[in-house]
């Protein structure tokens, strides 16, 4: 019988914690790369070499590749034979290592989970708890699965209980397209079929801890129904030109995976989970002898890649923004910022918003300024601020009119496509929305000189701070007129009728 110690149990947790969120499992690099290099649309090729470029950042900073370093997701197969040397119930050995991991000094992570999901949301402040899934199986070895899960990506899971004769291949193509690219692709998408609702969207989830092979899968063919079907979905899904953050291009998934269950006769319940251009993952065992470490992978694995050059960029001056320059943007353009730039998502968002209808003065000055939907990392060392990608700006939307109208804001910076309404309400106040790309936040955060809090201190990464940034790349993804690259990009590089 294998004893497993506690403090073996947190610290390999911990530490896989800690791996999962400065290096991309090997597999998604290299399939990745190669994605990069059959790409064909400028734009998502561009994309895609910032998302790898970033990635080698990441693993040579020992930073977050993300600034939305998720929540920890552990998946434990406890085998029965196994006996661990603790008082402590499974939730809180975890819990305890989660926090651990969070804290680490040399790379504290980002605090995302907040406790009362209804009421208060008070952020817990150390990432706890985790989201544990516990089975027991034959054996005495303890076999874990971590993953870190980002909210873009996880906002974007899908779940319906279909009739028996329902066609899955329709229902995923439908949800793929109103998932549009706030899930930050090109990534996987793992799908759940059976069971029961809570049954598929475990299997979901844990279909994108298997290996990508779906070249291999291409390059051999199919031997069953279901690898078929893993088939249609990847070849369907590309078709649809989404392509890389969402700009239209060949790639918008590297692999689909499918795990199944038996159900009710009545029922076909599929769940369906995007994993983001953050692909974080890893597997260790522990049999009694100590404590697992995870080994850094080689440099060598990284692709060289090139980023599209400054030369043709229009370069911004933030603290002389007028409307008259926005006006002149186009969608699609790459523009460098450079100046003072404004930060605040959810939650500021919110706040503001009940300022403005109690008829409170608002602590922060927005009249033409531009925001940037992010969630920073907290800094180390010589850092301005830590990894700082762009959050999804669609859960901004139902603020934005308001934002635009009574405060005078004039440019709003995040990733992904804005709503019919959100969109429609930049033409009407000649405003403009750039996008960065998700997935390089580590990247993004190199443009970041300086940062300091201006109000909301109590909302932690979601406070109102003031960026000042130095030709930081971020594309006009709906310009004054409401033209936008995220319908303009996909209808262009769509294929599958």
């Amino acid at each position: 019988m294998a004893v497993i110690k506690e403090d073996d149990l947190i610290v390999s947790i911990a530490d896989a914690l800690q791996y999962i969120s400065c290096y991309h499992p090997a597999d998604y690099i290299e399939n990745l790369a190669t994605a990069y290099e059959r790409e064909q649309s400028p734009a998502a090729k561009n994309a895609i070499a910032q998302i790898l470029v970033n990635s080698r950042m990441s693993a040579l900073g020992k930073r977050p590749m993300c600034q939305d370093t998720g929540t920890a997701q552990i998946f434990m197969q406890v085998g029965i034979g196994a006996q661990i040397a603790s008082k402590r119930s499974l939730q809180e050995i975890a819990d305890e290592a989660t926090r651990i991991a969070w804290a680490r000094e040399a790379n504290p992570l980002r605090a995302s989970v907040v406790n009362d999901p209804i009421f208060e949301r008070k952020n817990t402040r150390d990432n706890t708890p985790c989201m544990l899934s516990v089975e027991i199986v034959a054996g005495d070895k303890i076999d874990i699965h971590v993953a870190a899960k980002g909210g873009g990506s996880e906002n974007k899971a899908k779940f319906a209980a279909l009739e028996p004769s329902d066609d899955i291949v329709s229902w995923v193509l439908k949800s793929v397209e109103a998932m549009g690219a706030g899930w930050c692709p090109p990534g996987l998408l793992g799908l759940g079929v059976g069971g029961s609702p809570e049954k598929a969207m475990l299997l979901a989830k844990k279909s994108l801890l298997a290996p990508i092979d779906m070249p291999q899968l291409l390059a051999c063919g199919p031997s069953s129904k279901l690898e078929e079907l893993r088939i249609e979905l990847y070849e369907k899904v590309n078709s649809l030109g989404i392509g890389a953050q969402g700009l239209g291009g060949l790639t918008t998934v590297l692999d689909v995976k499918i795990e199944t269950f038996a159900t009710h006769a009545a029922s076909k319940p599929v769940a369906l989970v995007p994993q983001c251009a953050a692909d974080r993952h890893a597997h260790i065992k522990l049999d009694g002898s100590g404590p697992v470490m995870l080994s850094p992978p080689p440099l060598s694995l990284w692709p060289e890649v090139t980023l599209a050059g400054a030369g043709a960029a229009r370069r911004v001056n933030l603290d002389t923004l007028t409307r008259e320059e926005v006006a002149s943007w186009r969608a699609g353009e790459t523009v460098l910022l450079s100046g003072k730039l404004l930060t605040g998502r959810d939650a500021a968002h919110a706040r503001m918003a009940k300022m403005i209808a109690a008829g409170e003065p608002l602590p922060v000055d927005f009249q033409n300024r531009a925001i940037y939907y992010v969630g920073p990392v907290d800094a180390v060392g010589d850092e301005a601020v830590g990894p700082a990608g762009p959050t999804t700006a669609t859960r901004m939307d139902r603020f934005t009119d308001l934002m635009l109208e009574k405060t005078g804001l004039l440019v709003m910076v995040g990733k992904a496509e804005r709503g019919p309404e959100a969109t429609a309400a930049i033409a009407r106040h000649k405003a403009a929305y750039l996008i960065a790309v998700g997935g390089a936040a580590y990247l993004v955060s190199k443009a970041i000189k300086a940062a300091r809090v201006l109000a909301f201190e109590d909302l932690g990464m979601e406070a109102i701070h003031e960026f000042t940034v130095e030709d930081m790349p971020v594309t006009v993804a709906v310009d004054s007129t409401g033209a936008s690259v995220h319908v303009l990009g996909p209808a262009q590089w769509r294929s599958f009728k």
